[in-house]
């Protein structure tokens, strides 16, 4: 393996956008009281406020939904529970990023209210739902995804255990894994197989980390069990499986493969991986944002014009496809995965979560003069408002990796400090961007003093302190426009996109980066006349109620949108505004925009077919 991450307790972030985002999530993750989160639990097992069977099946109604949780989470849902493993993987990461003392002591309460439910249960099921669900399951009657709702549990647990330490966690979860392993045990192969095509959630990956974690053959066992056979021999041998098909249902079970790999070493699992990015990304391209599904399905290779609608880019795929990404940067080293990374965390992660209220949404919509639809605290418990409580608490651990070679690697223009042993050498390495990067270097243009207008760059920095000599690898970004430079101590060098190395020989070194950007337009591959706008890796929205056509040359954005509104006080404002339009349009970054009705992708025409037909426009 070619790079590790960097444990969680060794990163945190600094100011900046992403911490900002992660706050919002902190606040969220800690609003919600023990008795809602375990209160779907209590039912099934039988305990808890009497008062509250009495409401079953009222719905949020005169509640408002502020008393409960609702939605997914109503008693009497097919889905009940599954947010439980959602807010303890979340949980859990961000006490063991920030230290975070309350949610500490929640997480503790909710265990032992997860520990009273299995208790109560007969000392092995722990899930909201039914066993009864199971055998609806196996009998092929309708059901909703039994295994991926159980699935959720095991996996936050199993990351209470990874991230803390916590044991109790683990025996929950082992003590669960019984249950399971007794279950499935029971069918014949052909039989279970079929059963695997409803969705299982990331089973394999928690049966991966349970055999890591233990050694016990059981979780071999179940790894070979729940390998879906049809579908992975199908893609190792290069058929389009994708196409069409429930994205989100794959994914996490290519996230177990490469678990599995990781784990035993077998390379059935990783040719499964390899086999999934080639199908899913490099055979398939993106949208402009990163995304690449519509209606929570996977677009056709290459054509995605017929697929921008309403619920284009479901974010449980974004936020899936970010590990897989990771995952496929530390076996390669291969930059390109980074830049995947970097495109879905600006124009996925920001983009589907309110600046302001933090709240999810479920979809990204990239037809003319949509707009977001967000959830509420206790309606709306989606997989996407799921998946949002996890992905805010795990920005720092994308931001550095290790090297084989012992070298840090900083991956992401993340603000971020990583504190650290390297050969026994103690390491710290923050990065830092715009005003701040400017107080380390006063001509970065980023601060009360520089340009007369926005400048045309990213300043960042990266400030290493070490006793020892120690080898940091800077990412140069596939999207900077020209030469990038690099300075340490009044030296400076240019570079083009791909990783530098600074070699550092001790004591505190800082390095300056100017990341020359530039406006360019990425069209829509089977409809090569409709761009959307970028400024290096950030998607930008134009704020408009319907599909407009803009008249200007694709090769020259420039002449199409200049800096809007661009200083306040010390800052460099991101907007824009059209310009020889008919009419003014003003241009944000897709991650800013709110409730306002908003268009990413917009037919061009050339100057000289709108002076033949002004109508046209």
């Amino acid at each position: 393996m070619r790079h590790r991450a960097l444990p969680p307790g060794d990163v945190r972030l600094e100011r900046g956008v992403f911490d900002d985002r992660r706050e919002l999530n902190r606040r969220y993750l800690g609003s919600l009281t023990v008795e809602n989160l375990l209160q779907n639990h209590f039912v099934e097992a039988g305990i808890g406020d009497q008062s509250w069977h009495l409401r079953i099946g009222e719905g949020p109604g005169p509640h408002d939904g502020r008393d409960r949780h609702w939605g997914w989470e109503t008693p009497g849902g097919q889905l009940r529970g599954h947010f439980m493993g959602h807010w303890l993987s979340g949980a859990a990461r961000e006490v063991a990023v920030t230290g975070d003392a309350a949610l500490a002591a929640t997480l503790q309460s909710v265990l032992a209210g997860l520990e009273r439910c299995q208790r109560e249960n007969g000392g092995q099921w722990i899930w909201a739902i039914p066993p009864r669900f199971l055998d609806r399951l196996a009998a092929g009657l309708e059901i909703w995804a039994p295994q991926y709702t159980m699935h959720k549990v095991l996996m936050g647990l199993v990351d209470v255990h990874t991230d803390l330490g916590d044991e109790r966690a683990l025996r929950l979860a082992l003590a669960a894994s019984e249950w399971i392993d007794d279950w499935s045990s029971r069918f014949a192969t052909d039989h279970f197989q079929r059963m695997l095509d409803v969705e299982t959630g990331g089973m394999l990956e928690v049966w991966a980390d349970l055999l890591a974690i233990t050694g016990d053959e059981r979780y071999a066992r179940l790894l070979q069990r729940y390998r879906r056979a049809e579908f992975f021999d199908a893609l190792v041998a290069g058929r389009d499986v994708l196409t069409n098909a429930h994205a989100n249902t794959t994914i996490p079970e290519v996230l177990g493969a490469a678990r599995a790999w990781e784990v035993t070493g077998d390379p059935v699992w990783r040719q499964a991986v390899e086999a999934y990015w080639k199908s899913a990304v490099t055979d398939r391209g993106t949208f402009c944002t990163g995304g690449q599904t519509s209606g929570e399905i996977w677009t056709p290779p290459f054509e995605f014009a017929a697929r921008r609608g309403a619920k284009t880019q479901e974010h449980c795929t974004v936020h899936n496809m970010i590990p897989l990404a990771d995952v496929m940067f530390r076996w390669t080293g291969e930059i390109e995965h980074l830049e995947y990374v970097e495109r879905n965390l600006h124009n996925g992660i920001l983009a589907q979560q309110h600046p302001t209220t933090g709240m999810v949404a479920y979809f990204l919509p990239l037809a003319g003069g949509a707009r977001k639809h967000w959830g509420t605290p206790t309606d709306d418990f989606w997989c996407c408002r799921g998946t949002l409580v996890q992905a805010h608490t795990r920005h720092s651990s994308l931001a550095f990796y290790s090297a084989e070679d012992g070298a840090l690697v900083v991956a992401q223009f993340i603000p971020a400090t990583a504190e650290l042993t390297l050969d026994g050498n103690p390491v710290t390495v923050t990065t830092a961007l715009g005003a701040t990067a400017a107080r380390v270097r006063p001509d970065a243009n980023a601060g009360p003093v520089g340009s007369r207008h926005r400048p045309r760059h990213w300043a960042a920095s990266v400030t290493i302190t070490s006793p020892q000599p120690v080898t940091v690898r800077v990412r140069v970004p596939a999207w900077v426009d020209g030469p990038a430079t690099v300075e340490v101590a009044g030296s400076r060098t240019q570079h083009g996109p791909g990783f530098v190395d600074v070699h550092h020989q001790g004591g505190t070194t800082v390095v300056g980066l100017t990341l020359p950007t530039a406006l360019r337009t990425e069209s829509i591959p089977d409809e090569p006349g409709t761009v959307a706008f970028l400024d290096g890796p950030v998607v930008l929205a134009g704020l408009v109620d319907h599909e407009r056509t803009l008249v200007g040359d694709p090769a020259h954005p420039e002449r199409l949108l200049v800096p809007d509104d661009e200083r306040q006080w010390a800052q460099w404002l991101p907007g824009y505004r059209t310009l020889g339009q008919r009419r003014a349009l003003r241009f944000v970054p897709l991650h800013d925009v709110r409730d306002e009705p908003y268009s990413v992708y917009f037919p061009l025409e050339p100057d000289e077919s709108v002076a033949q037909d002004p109508a046209s426009r």
